[in-house]
């Protein structure tokens, strides 16, 4: 190899340039900070020495260190402190829990054995422990013997020995016996799982979904006829959903249909008069801009959201309509809902339900929501889409449906006996041989819980709802003229596989049995039911939201978790405890997708100038509406004194326009000669620039229509 000497020719240059041979410079004491470089451009790189860290640098590096350690060290302690604060405040002095205590009713008792079962395992590892360290563990030999009398060692001892006697006569037996039982439930529901994901794959490969055929609302046997498009309600039920109500109503009133075609009906259940007025105001904006919404109120809310629903379709108008139409108060559907669902009833007289997915608006707010959006994902992409195309039958999720008003009315009804009035019609509407269709491809935004709190009250209602409904319908389900094996799939599988099993298992299993293993070594679990196969089974749930993956073991603690919960609500609906019969309306948040608010913004800048008959008022008055129309006919083709008919109800406030002849004079010589049956305070705006005049009217609780004549000179 040749020496390299270009760089020590270029160093000996620089260090004596008045000499004109290089010369080497030997150090006796070498710097090893000093870096060769090797390369053909070595000689033009500088030489980079490190410098030595002062007092300073060090001092300021020690005290970043400290500063990292002390948070670390503070944060831990926070941690623990609001640990053994919950506890307290749970466990010991019971916070939240007396509150909720008469609206729980015997729900207190599971709560109660839960405490009991963390005493005593912490007494019992206490007990474990103490045996460990005085030698007393002799179940860790696989000689496993009881030792003599003569070798016991004092009162504790002996209690030992008692206590592994008695537990491996009759609780590790126990243990054992329940463990299998539980194992062949784990085992069968996850044999279940494994069918509805190979049916979702065959599904996915061979590209089935419902399908429209032409265009459905055409009529091809009349010649320049158009198209037909059936009458279509659409109904929002609402409970105080101060958050939520202007943007549900406002996504409803812009869906694509024809005005005189759809029916809107705003269904408000609250009992604060603020949110009441922010409602009907809502209500009354839409309706002046031509759509056809009314407000619907209960003086007496019985029956929740099922007698809400039953309450508006006993209206004597809903019989006009063919279908029906259900959004939720944080339900958000697009333009298009009704012209992706509605086609698939046409030339399918047995089709009763297209049930529309659900959306989330808020699905990455939190590691809740994100959970959350785990099991609703899967139970969309997976259990109904499955078991709408080969059962055409599925649970009715209670909202972004199209019912076929027949099929309701033939079904019962909306009922008010449990609290998931939206599976009790489905099944009813099932023995009655009507089919079902879901759309995996048709969505409306919607929101999920984002507190713990508010989802596990959601969570308490869907679980209990249908035990109480399994007890009600099981009659029924066995005297149906439905075929056998649809009678064995509603109550095998739709009711006890995934709503009694599912729960009992997995709360007894994994929190009871599994915990038990570790006092009672006696008794044990094996490996894959602990590990292998929920972990399987977790990733089989996560596949329709692979954004998820990350999360899959707090998925598996949560779900472990919410067992508890499920299992409570569970025993709760099946032996008619009181917290089964509570309905707690769950807390939104309001929030909307950034394309949405777009969109909205785009559709409130175009302005609606229709020359129509605007009102705002109850649903009480929809009756008169043709003969309002009539009259503003009459009214534009006369020259004087056209007539405005219009019905005050008994409330406070109520407003009207009428468009006028374009002739300026006649608003300028609007008088106030007006004749009437009741004293109503009339307020007359002459306007100079426009052709309308609108009045204000407002009443003094009467508790009887008035038929006020105006005449407009």
């Amino acid at each position: 190899m040749a020496p390299r000497l270009g760089f020590l020719c270029w160093w000996g240059t620089e260090k004596d340039s008045q000499k004109g041979t290089p010369v080497v410079v030997t150090m006796e004491k070498p710097n090893f900070s000093v870096v060769e470089i090797d390369g053909p451009d070595a000689a033009f790189r500088p030489v980079e020495k490190s410098r030595g860290k002062n007092a300073k640098q060090v001092t300021w590096v020690l005290l970043l260190k400290a500063n990292r350690a002390v948070g670390c060290i503070t944060w831990l302690v926070t941690v623990l402190w609001a640990l053994l604060g919950t506890i307290k405040k749970r466990l010991i002095y019971r916070q939240g829990v007396a509150i909720e205590g008469g609206k729980l009713g015997r729900g207190r008792l599971l709560f109660g054995v839960i405490r009991a079962f963390l005493v005593t395992s912490m007494a019992i590892l206490a007990f474990e422990m103490l045996a460990y360290f005085r030698g007393w563990h002799y179940f860790q030999n696989p000689n496993l013997h009881i030792p003599q009398a003569s070798d016991l060692q004092g009162l504790l001892h002996s209690l030992y020995v008692a206590w592994l006697t008695f537990r491996a006569d009759y609780i590790a037996p126990l243990i054992q016996t329940l463990s299998k039982f539980c194992i062949v439930l784990f085992l069968i529901q996850s044999v279940d799982r494994m069918i509805l994901c190979f049916g979702c794959l065959w599904i996915k490969c061979k590209r089935i979904e419902p399908k429209i055929q032409g265009d459905p609302f055409r009529l091809d046997d009349v010649e320049g006829a158009g198209h037909k498009y059936p009458m279509v309600l659409v109904q929002i039920p609402m409970c105080n959903e101060r958050e939520v109500y202007e943007q549900s109503i406002s996504a409803v009133c812009q869906i694509d249909w024809p005005r005189d075609r759809l029916l809107i009906q705003v269904l408000d259940d609250s009992d604060d008069e603020n949110i009441q007025v922010l409602i009907k105001a809502e209500v009354a904006k839409w309706s002046q801009k031509g759509v056809n919404v009314i407000y619907h109120h209960r003086l007496i809310r019985t029956g929740y959201k099922a007698g809400n629903l039953k309450s508006a379709m006993s209206c004597d108008y809903v019989r006009d309509y063919e279908f029906v139409a259900i959004f939720d108060a944080d339900f958000q559907p697009n333009p298009d809902f009704l012209k992706l669902t509605v086609p698939h009833f046409k030339d399918n007289l047995e089709l009763g339900l297209v049930q529309a997915r659900w959306s989330f608006v808020n699905k990455d707010e939190n590691l809740l929501t994100r959970l959350q959006n785990i099991n609703l994902c899967f139970h969309f992409e997976v259990e109904q889409q499955v078991n709408g195309v080969f059962l055409n039958f599925f649970g009715f999720n209670g909202t972004a449906g199209v019912w076929r008003i027949k099929a309701l009315e033939e079904s019962g009804g909306w009922l008010e006996r449990t609290t998931v009035e939206d599976m009790d019609i489905a099944v009813r509407a099932h023995l009655n041989g009507w089919k079902f269709i879901f759309l995996n491809d048709v969505k409306v935004l919607c929101e999920v819980p984002e507190s713990y709190e508010a989802y596990r009250k959601q969570q308490h209602r869907w679980h209990s709802g249908p035990m109480q409904l399994f007890r009600l319908c099981l009659p029924a389900i066995i005297s149906s003229k439905i075929a056998a094996w649809k009678k064995a799939n509603l109550i095998l599988i739709f009711f006890l596989l995934r709503k009694l099993i599912l729960p009992f298992y997995s709360f007894t299993l994994f929190c009871i049995i599994l915990p038990l293993t570790m006092f009672v070594p006696e008794a044990e679990l094996p490996l894959w039911v602990v590990c292998y196969v929920p972990v399987f089974m977790s990733l089989l749930n996560i596949l329709p939201s692979p954004k998820s993956f990350p999360f899959i073991i707090p998925y598996l603690l949560f779900e472990n978790t919410m067992s508890v919960t499920k299992f409570n609500a569970m025993v709760s609906g099946l032996f008619q405890l009181g917290s089964s019969y509570e309905w707690i309306v769950t807390k939104k948040a309001g929030r909307s997708s950034e394309s949405d608010l777009l969109a909205t913004a785009e559709r409130d800048s175009k302005v609606m100038n229709q020359a129509l008959i605007y009102r705002g008022a109850s649903e009480s008055e929809l009756s008169e509406l043709s003969h309002l129309k009539e009259c503003e006919k009459e009214s534009l083709g006369c020259t004087r004194s056209p007539l405005l008919l219009l019905d005050v109800p008994s409330s406070k406030f109520c407003s009207c326009s009428i468009i006028r002849p374009t002739e300026e004079s006649v608003l300028n010589n609007a008088e106030s000669d007006l004749k009437f049956n009741n004293t109503v305070d009339i307020e007359v705006l002459r306007h100079t620039h426009t052709s309308s005049v609108i009045f204000w009217l407002f009443e003094d609780l009467v508790m009887h229509r008035t038929r006020i004549k105006l005449p407009l000179l």
